[in-house]
């Protein structure tokens, strides 16, 4: 029998390096988990790397040590731990104790004392010990018995010292780190040590002189006044210095060996803890499943995988599938799989290349087309869009989605940036496997509706984001038409305003120089011209937007570098990015739009962005009149509610008086300028108008002071007193904007009209920005996502009705509030009448949803 390795860590040293070296990670409800999860990772590593028979982690006890007794000052410098970081240390002392790792804290002593007392244990007792930290101080404890594992960048990254490489790293022994640290001092731990002297002349008198009582006892020998002064005169603080560096080796430990040994259980209270912390990866890494787990795993895996690997075989299978009322079909990149319940599956390989065996992607679909193409046969689907769009490559119209498990898992926890398969199958499920088949979303479906039921968003699942697919996948389809000669001549247009403005800062520089290097720009600006400094980096000075809309006052040159940037953009990203995808077979551009990206539930459009083209400039909206109906016999209608956001405010805080503007059809703005500036309708001036407006909007987004302030170019206090006045006019939408504030601290998250879920881990930030942050999405998100949820039901009606009348009208783009339908001339008065009454009507209102509407041959004139 060997002997025993014993493994102490030093906890509070590897939580702060695990803190620092991850970005900050929260779970849902806004817990912050990041050093405990790296501190668990590096922990399950060294049990990997070393598998220690003991195991045991030390923390610091609270409250003053013996240092502190003999020098009061140690440590006073030290920075108190991060918000974030404070709370996790009992958050890991109760993982470590799930976990059946021993803890290890002593009053008035530290985790190096204890980590010391260890390394005692062991040499006296004949164990192999490792220490493991971050802190350089622990290496005195080194022997043949001892060696320390030090965590250098990060907690990823260590290096093993033993009595050589300490050796070969400082020509030290073990025990002259404690002098040397004595001499240097430490000033994280307030440690004095002699002033003066650094690592490299502590070394240097150390070789020569061993020990620091030898350096103090030749202080006339050394070589250098100053230094010699310094050893004379700071004798006392040396000594002091050095009995406060060495870790005590006697901590009043009873520790017996089998004490510390361990083995981590697979509990369910362990398991639920790790899910709490949305440690996913690491339940993994541990294999832990519950037993009814691991019974519904058994019983999931009992299936019949059947390989298709010919045409002949696929058309047999689907023969028979096409009797069933039900399938779940997968379509990943290497294979498509069909299953029509849980316990069998048909597997059909993709050909990736001449190597790969498999069939053809073409022949998979065109063998499912039966399957496919019929109504009745219902089909569970991952990622339904994709499969229409797959489908209609080759001719194939899909019909009957029943349930989109890719959709399902956007509302049920709407911030992931992915959803997949194998770990929605873990969460849902039960499920622990490597690959998923399309026999697994049956079972997934199966939970994931209940959830929805749970979480009350069935509703919202099948009345508006399930009958979406099919919209946006047609309008990805249809796609919108771009006048490509137009285009390029707008881009000989833009070029022309970009040599112009080149010119005019040029002759207002007094010289050439490259206007897109912010290096050449903040030279010309602040020491050319000498202009202010506003914002100074590691880099030179800031050229950013921030600090040119600050210089404008002070040159005209400052505004053409502005207009000359929006022209380039607009050139770079919308001339020359919208040439790039326009498709040459149609002449249009197909944005793919995007059902699961955003937490409030808006729709995004992405290669091109037709949700970002810049309106508020002149050039900006000329890029819209390249976008045109799709031929001679039509025309664009552009169908936009009015106010919407403001209106879902009115409605969800009952604001008597806000409800009143609206049913009266008054403007809005005008209102609020009369009341908050307390002035007759008729006497509010244009800039009062635009202020209310301002503030209207700002409400919406939970503006504060500072924000409306900078927005409006007022002071922070007439800010204060706009918001004030609003609200005190308006006192119902405080009162909501304070409750829905507070029922989002309760819950951890605010909904929709619809019911859609918006969990809000900010809120139980620590940090007052991000929980601030948190206050302005909870305020926000309701309003925002109603508003997203009601412009959704609207794409779902029209869409059904210009299918139901059979009209050649196609809707063709959304962009946050507003529909476009490509509309055959014949049918325009029918496609407005019937646009307006679906928008109108998506939803019933404390107030009217009001629509106006413009037609035209291009977007531009429609608008």
């Amino acid at each position: 029998m060997g002997r025993p390795r014993v493994m102490i860590i030093d906890g509070n040293s590897l939580m702060h390096r695990a803190f620092y070296a991850l970005p900050m990670l929260t779970n849902k409800k806004g817990v912050p988990t990041n050093a405990v999860y790296g501190f668990t990772n590096m922990l399950l590593r060294l049990i990997g790397d070393y598998k220690p028979g003991y195991l045991g982690v030390a923390f610091d006890k609270k409250g003053p040590t013996f240092r502190h007794e003999i020098y009061a000052e140690y440590k006073a410098t030290r920075q108190k731990a991060p918000e974030e970081l404070a709370p996790q240390f009992e958050l890991l002392k109760k993982l470590l104790k799930l976990m059946g790792i021993a803890i290890h804290e002593v009053e008035g002593y530290e985790a190096d004392d204890i980590l010391g007392t260890f390394a005692r244990l062991g040499k006296e007792r004949g164990w192999d010990v490792y220490l493991v930290t971050g802190d350089r101080d622990a290496l005195q404890l080194v022997s043949p018995q001892v060696r320390v594992i030090m965590t250098k960048k990060g907690i990823s990254d260590v290096r093993v010292f033993d009595v050589e490489e300490i050796k070969k790293e400082y020509g030290l022994t073990p025990a002259q780190i404690v002098d040397l640290k004595a001499l240097m001092g430490d000033s994280s731990d307030n440690i004095p040590g002699i002033p003066g002297i650094g690592e490299k002349t502590a070394l240097k008198l150390l070789h020569q002189y061993h020990t620091i009582e030898e350096v103090l006892d030749n202080a006339e020998n050394v070589s250098g006044q100053k230094l010699k002064e310094a050893l004379i005169k700071y004798k006392e603080q040396a000594m002091l210095s050095k009995r406060l560096a060495t870790i005590v080796q006697d901590a009043p430990l009873d520790i017996k060996v089998e004490n510390c040994s361990y083995e981590i259980p697979h509990s369910r209270e362990l398991l639920e803890f790790l899910e709490e912390l949305e440690f996913q990866s690491i339940i993994e890494k541990l294999g832990i499943q519950s037993r009814e787990r691991i019974a519904t795993t058994t019983s999931a895996r009992e299936k019949n995988m059947i390989e298709v690997n010919t045409l002949e075989e696929l058309r047999y299978h689907v023969q028979n599938l096409m009797n069933v009322s039900k399938v779940a079909i997968l379509v990943q990149d290497d294979c498509i799989t069909i299953s029509d319940n849980p316990s069998q599956v048909y597997r059909m390989k993709l050909k990736g290349d001449l190597l790969t065996q498999g069939l053809n992607h073409q022949d998979v679909f065109m063998g499912l087309k039966p399957i496919l193409e019929k109504q009745d046969l219902r089909k569970i689907v991952y990622d339904g869009k994709r499969l229409i769009l797959e489908a209609h490559r080759y001719g194939i119209h899909v019909e009957g989605l029943e349930f989109d498990v890719f959709i399902a898992a956007y509302l049920l926890d709407p911030a992931r940036n992915r959803y997949d398969v194998v770990q929605l199958l873990y969460e849902y499920a039960g499920l622990d496997v490597n690959d998923a088949d399309a026999s697994d979303l049956y079972l997934l479906a199966g939970y994931m509706r209940e959830k929805l039921k749970e979480t009350e968003m069935l509703y919202l699942y099948e009345e508006i984001e399930h009958p979406l697919i099919n919209v946006l996948a047609d309008m990805e389809i249809t796609g919108f038409k771009v006048d490509k000669d137009m285009l390029k001549q707008l881009g000989e247009e833009f070029s022309l305003e970009l040599s112009n403005l080149t010119k005019e800062i040029y002759t207002l520089a007094g010289e050439e120089f490259n206007i897109n290097s912010p290096k050449q720009l903040g030279y010309v600006l602040f020491e050319k011209l000498k202009l202010p400094v506003i914002k100074k980096g590691k880099t030179g000075y800031s050229t950013d937007i921030e600090v040119l809309e600050q210089l404008r006052p002070y040159h005209e040159l400052v505004e053409k570098v502005i207009e000359y940037r929006q022209v380039m953009k607009l050139k770079s990203t919308y001339i020359d990015g919208l040439l790039s995808v326009i498709d040459p077979r149609d002449g249009r551009v197909h944005s793919s739009f995007n059902q699961t990206v955003t937490a409030t539930g808006r729709i995004s459009s992405a290669e091109p962005n037709l949700q970002n083209i810049p309106v508020k400039l002149e050039m900006g909206r000329r890029i819209r009149k390249v976008f045109v109906a799709s031929g001679e016999d039509y025309v664009l209608v552009d169908a936009d509610y009015s106010q919407i956001e403001l209106r879902i405010l009115a409605h969800m805080s009952g604001d008597p008086t806000f409800i009143e503007a609206f049913r009266n059809n008054q403007d809005i703005h005008l209102r609020t300028a009369s009341e908050i500036f307390g002035v007759p309708i008729d006497k509010v001036t244009p800039e009062q108008r635009s202020n209310a407006k301002a503030v209207n909007f700002g409400i919406v987004y939970g503006i504060s002071d500072y924000g409306l302030a900078k927005s409006l170019g007022i002071s922070r206090k007439q800010a204060r007193e706009y918001i004030d006045s609003y609200f005190a006019r308006y006192p119902k939408v405080k009162e909501y904007m304070e409750r829905i504030v507070e029922t989002a601290k309760k819950q951890g998250y605010v909904t929709t009209l619809m019911n859609r879920r918006r969990y809000l881990p900010e809120l139980k930030s620590r940090n007052f920005n991000i929980r601030s942050q948190g206050e302005r999405l909870a305020m926000n998100t309701p309003i925002q996502g109603s508003a997203a949820d009601i412009i959704k039901k609207a794409m779902n009606d029209v869409y059904a009705e210009l299918k139901r009348r059979n009209l050649k009208s196609k809707l063709i783009l959304q962009v946050h509030d507003e529909l476009i339908i490509d509309t055959y001339k014949p049918e325009l008065e029918e496609v407005k009448e019937l646009v307006v009454r679906c928008m109108e009507n998506a939803v019933k209102l404390s107030v009217p949803l009001v629509v106006d509407v413009g037609v035209g041959r291009s977007w531009y004139d429609a608008k």
